[in-house]
């Protein structure tokens, strides 16, 4: 599902432009308009459409500018689709308000960031192996860090955590987005896809050669309605992954016990 990717652009100018420090003004007219209407154009031609429909003669056109004069404010796409991550994840609230205990801290982090694949599903498009280091980006990554301070963690362990809990939320999101697209461009909605492919899968299925797969398949489809369930299968397996996370901090403490 990737198209793109993060840190593709000039570094130096992308942290420019994220934490908005502009090189000397040039002379001329004053500036349309700001980096952030520009990151948010592209936002919303990415919601509606993906993110292999932006290109920055798009951003351009929506905006009311040439293509050329676009590039006064953004060098290129590169830069363009650093500022639109950032500019999403400043969505995310950087609270616990009401929450107790690292666990439910974890929990509220992980279903924030499963609000905002849905948000955005053009999110799971981008690659982010060099994340662009924004004001929200690192706001967001210390406000996930203090869900897991001080319970038993070294530091090397909590950011893994972060990244544990972020690639197990990004992953369980895109199979959600991804079945929705299915259902878009196919015309068919899960139930009515396995209406069709199910009585097909009885004629060739012989039960006794795979007996789990049919017994647990059968448990399965009745209890989902055929249609599956991406957000019971996101809570089901961040409880389990949170669990091992326990159990990590229970052997961190026991004096007797392994710590790898």
């Amino acid at each position: 599902m990737t198209t793109d990717f993060t840190g593709g652009g000039d570094p130096r100018r992308s942290i420019e432009l994220l934490w908005g420090l502009e090189p000397g003004r040039r002379p001329g007219p004053k500036p349309r308009f700001t980096v952030a209407e520009i990151a948010a154009a592209a936002i919303a031609l990415a919601d509606a459409d993906g993110l292999p429909a932006l290109s920055m003669r798009k951003v351009a056109d929506r905006v009311g500018v040439s293509a050329m004069s676009l590039y006064t404010y953004v060098p290129g796409k590169g830069e363009l689709i650093d500022l639109m991550l950032d500019t999403v994840l400043g969505e995310v609230p950087l609270t616990f308000d009401g929450v107790t205990g690292w666990r439910g801290r974890v929990e509220r982090v992980a279903r924030e960031n499963w609000n905002l694949y849905l948000r955005h599903p053009w999110l799971l498009q981008v690659a982010t192996s060099r994340p662009p280091l924004g004001p929200h980006l690192i706001a967001k990554y210390d406000h996930e860090l203090r869900a897991i301070d001080g319970i038993g963690l070294t530091d090397l362990e909590m950011d893994l955590v972060v990244q544990l809990v972020g690639d197990y939320v990004h992953g369980a999101a895109r199979t959600a987005v991804s079945a929705t697209l299915v259902a878009q461009r196919t015309g068919l909605t899960d139930e009515q896809w396995w209406e069709q492919a199910g009585p097909v899968l009885e004629r060739v299925l012989d039960p006794a050669a795979t007996p789990t797969a049919t017994r647990v398949g059968a448990a399965a489809g009745e209890e989902y309605n055929a249609a599956g369930d991406p957000a019971r299968a996101f809570e089901f397996g961040l409880s389990c992954l949170l669990d091992g996370v326990a159990a990590r901090i229970s052997r961190g403490r026991d004096p007797g016990g392994r710590s790898d």
